[in-house]
């Protein structure tokens, strides 16, 4: 069914550069709002994602500096790092065992996936690709729903890499894609002009 609400949040939706630093959020909202991240989808369902929750003026000065000390760290309610699973290949068994236990796939189909995947992701290359690919699916996710929720947002892409995996990382596993703040706005965002479809489209 369509939902006209939904499109009318996408074309009011914009980044927040300036939050107001005295809103708070609890973290069982944050909590949903990667419930509802991780309900993205990805290549094979691997879900080469996961999420670092900076929560807190502790915790949020901590990344600060990583991020260029960025306002939006700071006065933020809460800062999520979308991670890239860099060895999402690993997760076959657990995503899919379940699925042969239960009759809904075949050891045999299942054996064939995860040799496919192991074939697909050979390369180290690939997997980083393929890790940014797919998290950057969860990242807006996330941020759909924080809106839908009424927060405020902004994707971040400005912070040292190096820095945020020493700092924060122990499994060489994961490296960051992107920073989402979620907060209320303190200055109002405004429009931003967009190439039309016209413009953005190929039709072959």
């Amino acid at each position: 069914m369509k939902n006209e609400q939904f499109f009318d949040m996408i074309q009011e939706r914009n980044s927040t550069r300036a939050f107001d630093g005295t809103t708070e959020i609890s973290k069982s909202e944050i909590t949903e709002l990667l419930n509802a991240g991780i309900k993205a989808p990805s290549a094979w369902n691997l879900q080469h994602w996961k999420f670092v929750v900076f929560h807190g003026e502790e915790a949020q000065g901590k990344l600060l500096p990583v991020a260029y000390h960025q306002n939006q760290i700071k006065d933020a309610s809460c800062v999520i790092a979308v991670l890239a699973d860099t060895e999402s290949a690993k997760n076959v068994d657990p995503v899919f065992d379940p699925a042969v236990k239960a009759g809904y796939m075949s050891q045999e189909a299942k054996d064939k996936l995860k040799a496919n995947v192991i074939g697909a992701y050979s390369t180290e290359q690939r997997n980083r690709e393929q890790g940014i690919l797919n998290s950057s699916l969860a990242g807006m996710q996330l941020i759909l729903a924080a809106t839908a929720k009424g927060w405020n947002t902004c994707a971040i892409g400005g912070f040292d890499e190096n820095a945020f995996k020493k700092a924060f990382l122990t499994d060489t596993r994961y490296i960051p894609t992107m920073l989402i703040a979620i907060g209320k706005e303190k200055v109002a965002g405004h429009p931003t002009s967009r190439f039309s479809a016209e413009e953005m489209s190929i039709w072959i």
